[in-house]
């Protein structure tokens, strides 16, 4: 645990504010507040989840807070991954088509919300794709194109519907089928984090969980919270920065994890429907939703779904907002993220347009 780092690592950006003429006494407020966020700034850095893991609280408790919530990231983890062989997970997925087994209640409500996602997005995110994203060698990075016959054979294992969940157990009716929680476990354990900082009384914090930023209030001094979104194209630029307050900010795009094969690129995002990598026009898609999970699975889904059909389905709902990167170098912002999105049109790369109702 590490105590005032300079910066957060991730894609989180640092506000710069710049005065000129200013009175002694705004010099003399600046320090003051420059001293108390010295006192209860408190950061730290976890690998879990497979993925690197930056939090950032200011209280007076910082420490001890954060320790609360790296176990609690673990035990999460614990229950969630595909790959421990004692997880909730995992036994279920060992056990399908012969036995329900045993879930605890923070996975039975993991497994309902996605169940519910699958049945919102028309299947454009589902958690039973597990078969199919493990034949691409996505699940353990052993990575292969399977040939259409493999994958044939697989899809009809994609089904939430054959998940059934009661309050303690769950169980998966086919033979071969499984669930992989990763497209909403970080959301997830992101809510479960917030809720713990809202308990301790903290009212300015920020979560990096590998790339799902999630901000608590504002900073100390009022300012939002500024977070980069990544160029696809250059993934170590950004096409612009949202200022953000109480607000999940979590992206999906091909561009993450991918492989090549004979000239092709691969990337991890699965259509369902196809079982290929999804085509769908969309390089990247970004969702603003005071929710971390809904915010984590509709980006999954949006970019499966495209562009049209992604803010078809933001007409109809309209509890979140999403910025989308098109692949003929577009980005596409729904009105609500627009208003606090700055966009950056350096190399002129892409252009910019704000879509209304």
């Amino acid at each position: 645990m590490k105590k005032h780092i300079g910066y957060m690592l991730g894609i989180l950006l640092a506000g710069v504010c710049m005065f000129s003429g200013c009175t002694e006494q705004r010099e003399l407020a600046k320090q003051q507040l420059a001293q108390k966020e010295e006192k209860d700034r408190y950061d730290t850095m976890i690998f879990g989840m497979d993925t690197v893991m930056n939090l950032m609280v200011y209280h007076k408790d910082g420490e001890s807070i954060l320790l609360e919530a790296e176990r609690e990231i673990h035990h999460l983890e614990e229950l969630f991954s595909v790959t421990k062989e004692k997880s909730n997970v995992a036994q279920l997925n060992q056990q399908a088509g012969k036995a329900s087994v045993p879930i605890s209640e923070e996975t039975a409500e993991l497994l309902s919300i996605g169940k519910a996602l699958t049945k919102e997005t028309a299947g454009a995110f589902d958690m039973t794709v597990s078969p199919v994203v493990k034949a691409w060698g996505f699940t353990e990075e052993t990575h292969t194109v399977p040939t259409k016959e493999t994958l044939d054979s697989l899809l009809p294992l994609v089904d939430a519907e054959g998940l059934s969940i009661e309050k303690t157990s769950a169980y998966l009716e086919k033979e071969g089928m499984a669930v992989d929680l990763g497209g909403i476990a970080k959301g997830y354990t992101t809510d479960r984090i917030l809720a713990l900082f809202q308990e301790k009384g903290v009212e300015s914090a920020v979560i990096s969980l590998g790339g799902n930023v999630a901000t608590m209030g504002t900073k100390p001094d009022g300012t939002p919270w500024k977070v980069a979104v990544a160029n696809p194209l250059q993934p170590e630029d950004y096409v612009g920065i949202l200022e953000v307050k109480d607000c999940a900010v979590v992206t999906s795009g091909g561009y993450q994890r991918f492989f090549e094969e004979n000239g092709k690129r691969y990337h991890h995002i699965i259509d369902p429907s196809t079982g290929y990598p999804a085509e769908s026009g969309l390089l990247s898609v970004t969702i603003l939703c005071p929710n971390s999970t809904r915010a984590d699975g509709l980006s999954t889904a949006l970019f499966v779904m495209g562009e049209e059909k992604a803010l078809e389905f933001w007409r109809a709902h309209q509890d979140f907002e999403a910025i989308l990167v098109t692949a003929d170098n577009r980005v596409v912002a729904t009105k609500g993220a627009a208003k606090g999105f700055s966009f950056e049109e350096r190399d002129h790369d892409f252009t910019y347009e704000v879509v209304e109702e």
